[in-house]
């Protein structure tokens, strides 16, 4: 089915639960990446350099909607300038119990306890190796649940992802494993680090951070960042703060997404430009559903930023729709590159 067609499928995926109607999506846009026509021009103007990376665009497919690598050529078709896949364990694992993702229509948000379910990394890394690309290819990677060494975890993560992925990515930031996020701080974070950097080679590593912290952590990992070599912040994930909330679904547990996370991902953002000084690309993740929000995160310090909810409320033409209206900001404001209105705010 192509995406066009996915607007007029929306009724019946909304009518059925949300993780079959996300996998129903998969399925649809697995099958039209073989064939598809992609949706979004690429001006050259949208363009950034990242880690000795050329991204076509800086709107980026966020990590946990193709956590498989199964529709990545059908993610690109999108007009994504990157797609990021996984997480990815080492061993495959269930996650947690079902049911485990929820929308919240009224608030155009989601709530997931999935619990890195993902079929191992041995499945996921030919399908990344063949996929056809039009722009980098990121792969996430985590820890198993029940790892006697999650440090170990990564560092083998890292080593298989590096040879096939434009840049790596460590996951350290969902709410979802017990005890993940004790990785963000402490001597963990340095050997974590250091062990993951000699891992991965020449590959760039991105680090993906969560939006729950206060501000001697974001100065502790800042620190910790820079001096291991990381080559870009993912800033971050999602939340389990609770902000006022219409939906039933409210009171679910679990990492809230979506429009409600707009505001702390903006300022975790300004956080972690503040406690760079600059010094590292950062990549804007959160509530970010439109141009001018796409565009506001570049002039608050993102270089790249990626999405996911947004498109279960606005659909795969969403991707387009953002291009178009940066491309008319940042036109407005002067700039001729997306890259010179970096900081600009």
């Amino acid at each position: 089915m192509a995406p066009g067609m996915a607007f007029l499928a929306r009724p019946l995926l909304f009518a059925i639960d949300a993780e079959t109607a996300h996998g129903l999506t998969i399925d649809m846009l697995a099958a039209w990446g073989a064939i598809g026509t992609p949706l979004a021009a690429r001006p050259p103007s949208l363009a950034v350099t990242v880690a000795g990376l050329t991204f076509p665009n800086p709107l980026g497919l966020a990590a946990g909607a193709d956590k498989d690598g199964r529709a990545i050529s059908g993610f690109f078709g999108l007009g994504f300038g990157a797609v990021e896949i996984g997480t990815l364990t080492p061993l495959p694992q269930a996650g947690n119990p079902k049911p485990r993702l929820f929308r919240l229509v009224p608030d155009r948000a989601v709530i997931n306890r999935m619990g890195f379910n993902n079929g191992g990394l041995a499945a996921a890394l030919p399908r990344a190796r063949d996929a056809k690309r039009t722009g980098m290819l990121g792969i996430n990677v985590g820890a198993n649940k029940d790892a006697a060494d999650r440090i170990a975890d990564y560092e083998a993560g890292v080593a298989a992802a590096a040879p096939i992925a434009d840049y790596v990515t460590i996951n350290i930031s969902s709410p979802n494993t017990p005890g993940l996020r004790d990785l963000q701080h402490g001597p963990a974070l340095t050997d974590l680090l250091a062990r993951a950097s000699a891992a991965r080679g020449t590959t760039p590593l991105f680090l993906k951070v969560a939006p729950d912290q206060e501000p001697a952590q974001i100065d502790e990992i800042a620190r910790a960042a820079i001096h291991a070599g990381i080559d870009a912040l993912i800033v971050g994930n999602t939340t389990v703060s609770r902000p006022p909330l219409a939906s039933p679904n409210a009171g679910e547990s679990g990492g809230l997404s979506g429009a409600p996370l707009a505001p702390l991902a903006a300022q975790r953002l300004r956080d972690f430009r503040t406690a760079t000084g600059g010094a590292l690309p950062l990549v804007a993740v959160g509530g970010i559903d439109s141009g001018a929000e796409a565009y506001a995160r570049v002039r608050a310090g993102a270089s790249l930023m990626q999405i996911y909810t947004g498109l279960v409320y606005g659909g795969p033409a969403l991707p387009r729709r953002i291009l178009r209206d940066m491309d008319v900001l940042m036109r407005r404001d002067g700039f001729a590159r997306v890259a010179d209105a970096i900081g600009a705010a």
